[in-house]
C-alpha cells in the first residue's frame, strides 16, 4: 500500500485513548513508508493524525471542500491540500488517491465515509482493504449490528469479511496488507423473500 486514507472525528473525542491512537496511526504511516489521505483538517482527530505522520517524516494528503475549508480549519503544513468543490468529489478524490481505507472513531461523517467505500468494495467498483481502528472499542456495535446483519440475510458472510477489525494501528496495517478481497459474483440474494 502507498497511501492509506484516514476517516475520523473532527473533535478529538472524551477519552485520551482517541488522540493517542490518531498520534499512533500517524506515526505508523510514516514509519511504513505509507502516505496518508485524509479529510484536509486540523481540528481533532484529523488534525492529531496528520500532526504526527508530518512530525515522523510522511506524506500527508488532504482533501476539503470549498464550504469546510474555514469551519474545518484547512491544515497549513500539508505536504499537499486539494480543495474540492463538494463531499462527493471528496469522498472520490480521497478514493481514488488511497490503496485502503481505515475508519478511526468519529461520527456521522466518519460512518459515512466508511460505509461509502465499503459499500464500493462489496460491489466491486474496487478491491481495496477496508479497516476499523477499534479503539476502546468503539466501534463493537458497528460490528454487532454488521452481525445481525449477516444473520437475517441482509448482508453475506463474505461481504462481512471485507471489514477487517484491529485495535492498534501495526496489526491492522498487516491484516491490510496480507488482504485479498474476494470477488462475489453474486451480492445479491434473489431468493430471499
Amino acid at each position: 500500500m502507498k497511501r492509506v486514507c484516514v476517516f475520523c472525528g473532527s473533535s478529538a473525542g472524551e477519552r485520551p485513548v482517541y488522540a493517542q491512537a490518531a498520534r499512533e496511526l500517524g506515526r505508523v504511516l510514516a514509519e511504513r513508508g505509507i502516505g496518508m489521505v485524509y479529510g484536509g483538517g486540523n481540528v481533532g482527530l484529523m488534525g492529531i493524525a496528520a500532526d504526527a505522520a508530518l512530525a515522523a517524516g510522511g506524506e500527508v494528503i488532504g482533501v476539503i471542500p470549498k464550504a469546510l475549508r474555514d469551519r474545518e480549519i484547512a491544515h497549513p503544513r500539508l505536504t499537499k491540500l486539494h480543495v474540492v468543490g463538494s463531499m462527493h468529489e471528496r469522498k472520490a478524490l480521497m478514493s481514488d488517491l488511497s490503496d485502503g481505507f481505515i475508519a478511526m472513531p468519529g461520527g456521522f461523517g466518519t460512518l459515512d465515509e466508511f460505509m461509502e467505500v465499503l459499500t464500493w468494495a462489496q460491489l466491486g467498483i474496487h478491491r481495496k482493504p477496508c479497516g476499523l481502528l477499534n479503539v476502546d472499542n468503539f466501534f463493537a456495535p458497528l460490528l454487532t449490528l454488521l452481525d445481525r446483519a449477516v444473520a437475517d440475510r441482509f448482508l453475506r458472510p463474505q461481504h462481512r469479511a471485507l471489514v477487517l477489525v484491529a485495535s492498534k494501528s501495526e496489526e491492522l496495517l498487516d491484516r491490510m496488507a496480507a488482504m485479498r478481497t474476494p470477488v462475489v459474483d453474486r451480492w445479491l440474494d434473489r431468493g430471499m423473500r
